[in-house]
């Protein structure tokens, strides 16, 4: 399993008493598969992402990444492990307005410390892979918001991780650009072996992807398999 979710609790103060934002939480996510977190707005979805992430340590339980242990590491060391390891797709691009598409995953490469040599070639092979090369001297306003959320993806995948962690992507997309950015997750899903959390509160084509849990009040239910695609 490349993401370990192993009865992760975690609390927040609430005036004098503390409000529970994940129960005892447990979630196994194997490297080539897409699994997707749905339920509704303030049952913890976001805060599974955020554990998951190593963003936020939890009360109790443990998170494990590419069969790396998280409990214990210093600030530090979780940092680098987000760098190297784990790739965050928020719901919203928030790309750089002054760099054009390519750049922005070259920034990527520049802040973990990895040569320059290469970068631009990585780039432009995952710009190609969302379907985007031809844009890749475009500015973020020269793109329509489908695209951007494709060089969101391209960007969390530029570093190799081997956890890919997607809140929302389709939240601001219409039905047919949604489905084409569920599409293109399951596929760099399976082509680059990484284990993929979908996090969403829209139900709307959970047929593509692999196995699907409820989040409610803190809780997840057991993933189930998903439902083939009719016809």
């Amino acid at each position: 399993m490349t993401l370990l979710v192993h009865d992760v609790t975690l609390t927040y103060p609430d005036g004098e008493s503390r409000l529970t934002a994940l129960d005892a939480v447990r979630l196994e996510v194997p490297a080539g598969t897409l699994t997707a977190v749905v339920g509704p707005s303030g049952s913890g979805k976001s805060s599974l992402l955020a554990v998951a992430a190593t963003l936020v340590t939890p009360d109790a339980g443990r998170v494990v990444v590419a069969g790396q242990e998280t409990t214990g590491l210093t600030a530090a060391e979780k940092s680098a492990l987000r760098r190297e390891r784990i790739g965050i797709v928020f719901q919203q691009p928030n790309l750089l307005a002054s760099l054009t598409a390519v750049e922005q995953l070259q920034v990527m490469a520049h802040l973990s410390g990895r040569p320059a040599r290469g970068a631009r070639g990585r780039a432009m092979e995952l710009l190609d892979a969302v379907g985007l090369a031809d844009k890749a001297g475009k500015r973020p306003h020269q793109l329509s918001g489908g695209q951007r959320q494709r060089i969101n993806i391209a960007r969390a995948l530029m570093n190799d991780p081997a956890v890919l962690l997607v809140d929302e992507p389709t939240s601001a997309l219409d039905h047919d650009r949604g489905a084409a950015v569920l599409d293109l997750l399951t596929t760099l899903t399976r082509t680059r072996a990484t284990a993929t959390v979908l996090v969403t509160h829209d139900p709307a084509h959970l047929n593509r992807v692999d196995r699907t849990a409820t989040m409610t009040d803190g809780r997840l239910t057991e993933p189930v398999a998903a439902e083939p695609a009719a016809g």
